[in-house]
């Protein structure tokens, strides 16, 4: 029961992320560079406080969380949130949420295959119906979502994907994502420094930004790394179709975004096609 609490709790801060980002940069009250630099920077900052509780940290010392994150994993996780802040300049709150786990199931799976893992034609027919649903919801038309918006948030997918597979190895999930998110703190300063032109924000956009960093990611990735290193990968997928799902009715309650019967049915086609992929019982090859 504690671990189905924890991964609820989880799921509804990966969904606030989606709201609050598209809050902020759908009304223009924050640039993306700066919304991304603010998230990771206050995520940082929860995340150094939460280990200042710890007896282990207080004995250990700043090396012990610095030495728990990886410049990979940190990598993964600030192309992750980078593209995932550029993207929502264009698309809804729903197909945001959509693609991006979409990609991250893709990612999971593809990697379940190269590490051994046999799958069943059942299995194979979910890929080839969420793959189909997938390039009916970007296929050309008036509620087609934005190419450039799209490619973002699947470049940010995969990145999620790879920094959940990293964060399956974990054996102290709190240091490993302070560190994490300490070390892309010198990558979000490149990037402000490349877009010094263009920043912009208002108190309204910083508190978002602040809420998804501290909140949304900091408190929520750490139950993450937690819950993740307890299930299977096929589990640790599986649980992530919520998500789209939350963070669509957000956008609908908190914005009054539309939700068309072609983002409904590849929806359907979606996150019903990887379900099938990652509920079937895999068997991991000798």
């Amino acid at each position: 029961m504690q671990l189905i609490l924890l991964t609820a709790m989880t799921m509804l801060a990966f969904a606030g992320n989606s709201v609050l980002c598209r809050m902020a940069l759908a009304g223009a009250t924050i640039d993306a560079a700066s919304f991304t630099a603010i998230r990771l920077a206050s995520g940082a900052l929860m995340l150094i406080v939460l280990m200042l509780f710890q007896t282990e940290f207080r004995t250990a010392g700043w090396n012990k969380m610095l030495s728990a994150g990886s410049w990979p994993s940190a990598a993964w996780l600030f192309l992750y949130a980078t593209g995932f802040s550029f993207s929502y300049l264009s698309l809804s709150t729903a197909t945001g949420a959509l693609i991006l786990f979409g990609m991250v199931q893709m990612t999971m799976m593809i990697a379940s295959v190269l590490s051994g893992e046999r799958h069943s034609m059942t299995a194979w027919s979910g890929y080839m119906v969420a793959v189909t649903g997938l390039v009916l919801l970007l296929w050309p038309g008036a509620e087609a979502p934005s190419w450039w918006g799209t490619l973002l948030m699947a470049v940010a997918g995969i990145a999620w994907g790879m920094y959940s597979l990293h964060g399956r190895k974990s054996h102290s999930p709190l240091a490993q994502t302070a560190g994490n998110f300490i070390l892309t703190l010198p990558m979000s300063a490149a990037m402000l420094l490349w877009s010094v032109n263009h920043l912009h924000g208002d108190m309204n956009g910083i508190f978002l930004a602040i809420a998804s960093g501290a909140l949304a990611s900091g408190l929520g990735y750490s139950l993450w790394y937690y819950v993740v290193s307890k299930m299977r990968g096929s589990t640790a997928a599986t649980v992530q179709l919520s998500v789209p799902v939350l963070a669509a009715a957000g956008g609908v309650v908190l914005m009054q975004e539309p939700v068309t019967l072609r983002l409904l049915l590849t929806s359907v086609m979606i996150l019903g096609g990887i379900a099938m992929v990652t509920m079937q019982r895999t068997v991991r090859s000798v």
